[in-house]
Parts: C-alpha cells; sequence; structure tokens
C-alpha cells in the first residue's frame, strides 16, 4: 500500500496561462479593468494496471513534463472552469486513448481516473467535495478499481464495515466522515469473511481528505491512497 498526494508535485509544471479579460476604457487612455477567469481543479490519476505511462494533454497543451505512470496522480491543476477538452497519450505516441470533453465548473474540484485494462481504458470522472471535516474528523471514500476483482466489503479489523459490496467502477463521491486516528482495515469479498487484501497501520489525520483505492489486477491487488485535502 502506498500513500500519494494529488496536491501540486514536482513533475508538474503549470503550463497553462491564466486567462485574463482586459477591459479598456473608452477614451483610449491606458487604464484597464482586469478580471481572472473562474477556476476550477482537476487532478488525473493514472489508475490502469497494465498502461504504459501517458501523457496529459487540456485544451491541446501537453501539461506534463515526464510520463504519468501507474498509480501516480498528477497533483490538483488549476483550469479555466467551461468546456475542456482532455486527452491522454501514451508515451511516444499521437494516439488518444482517452478523449473527453468536461464541463468544470467554477470553484468545483474534480478527480479523473484513468481506469480498466489498457484494451478497453476509460475515464472515471469524479467531483471531490473538499469541504473541511468537522473538529477530531477525516474524510474518506474508497473506489473498487482493479478490473478483475470481485465485489468486496471494506472493514475495520475486528470492527464494522464501511463501505458494502463494492464493484467495479463503483463511482460513489461522497466521503465518508470518519474519527481521525490509526486504523487496521481488511478488504473481504463480499458478504464473507475471506480476506483479499490487509490494510494495516492506516492513519487518518483530523482535518484531511483522503481516497482509497483498490489498485491493479486481483493476482496482485493492492492499494493506494491518495491525500486530497491535507489538514
Amino acid at each position: 500500500m502506498t500513500i500519494s498526494s494529488p496536491r501540486p508535485i514536482g513533475i508538474f509544471v503549470m503550463l497553462l496561462s491564466l486567462s485574463m479579460t482586459i477591459a479598456c476604457s473608452s477614451d483610449d487612455t491606458k487604464n484597464t479593468t482586469v478580471q481572472p477567469t473562474e477556476k476550477a481543479l482537476i487532478t488525473v490519476v493514472h489508475a490502469s494496471p497494465d498502461a504504459p505511462g501517458v501523457n496529459l494533454f487540456v485544451d491541446s497543451s501537453q501539461v506534463n513534463t515526464a510520463p504519468l505512470t501507474f498509480p501516480n496522480a498528477t497533483g490538483y491543476l488549476e483550469l479555466p472552469a467551461g468546456d475542456r477538452n482532455i486527452m491522454v497519450k501514451p508515451d511516444g505516441s499521437n494516439d488518444a486513448v482517452i478523449a473527453a470533453t468536461l464541463t468544470l465548473e467554477a470553484g468545483k474540484s474534480y478527480s479523473v481516473y484513468a481506469i480498466n485494462a489498457v484494451s478497453s481504458i476509460e475515464p472515471l470522472v469524479l467531483v471531490d467535495d473538499l469541504t473541511p471535516p468537522a473538529s477530531g474528523k477525516a474524510h474518506v471514500r474508497f473506489l473498487h478499481l482493479s478490473p478483475d476483482a470481485p465485489a468486496v466489503d471494506i472493514r475495520v479489523k475486528n470492527g464494522p464495515v464501511l463501505w458494502s459490496n463494492r464493484t467495479f467502477k463503483d463511482s460513489d463521491t461522497a466521503f465518508t466522515p470518519v474519527d481521525a486516528g490509526r486504523y487496521d482495515l481488511e478488504v473481504v469479498a463480499a458478504g464473507t469473511d475471506t480476506v483479499v487484501l490487509d490494510l494495516p497501520g492506516i492513519q487518518l489525520s483530523d482535518g484531511a481528505i483522503y481516497t482509497v483505492f483498490a489498485k491493479g489486477f486481483l493476482a496482485t491487488l493492492g492499494a493506494e491512497i491518495l491525500v486530497n485535502r491535507q489538514p
């Protein structure tokens, strides 16, 4: 199990210029009024187990300086709100394996997961509610992104079930409030006590927001934890 953060990371340089609207006064003086374009946040996550490293394009402009590899995330990128064309291309190829137009609303945050086996790669788009948790709480969601794994339950070891009967591509965007602290979790075949993946020692910090996703194929099943919001 690894922990990574979709906050901005070193391999990414913001290559998208901030669009500005400049309104000149009617008397042709140099007085101007500058209005920044409204923004949305978006992170892209490579969750296709057998896909090579990929490059990301927004409105035909490449936004990464090194290939994004499984199971990493870009960090949140700030983009102008509105209709944005998102393309994912294998490194060294001009052919897009994912091409989608997303309507981004100002002030909202989104995650785009490249999922499934490379032969059937597709996007999973989620809206991220990054509202700060209440004091003493963390927010967590679970995504089942293993293409050939069965339906699963996720529970606290020797404790309650947190998410039940999750199947591949379940796209519940809601984050679940939990008490901050250290947890030993386990992923079990849905409705059984058969453990398919142990997730020991997960530390959930007060005020943080996390996404936990099942990654890889069943034979190499693992989990990734993304930090959507630092405390």
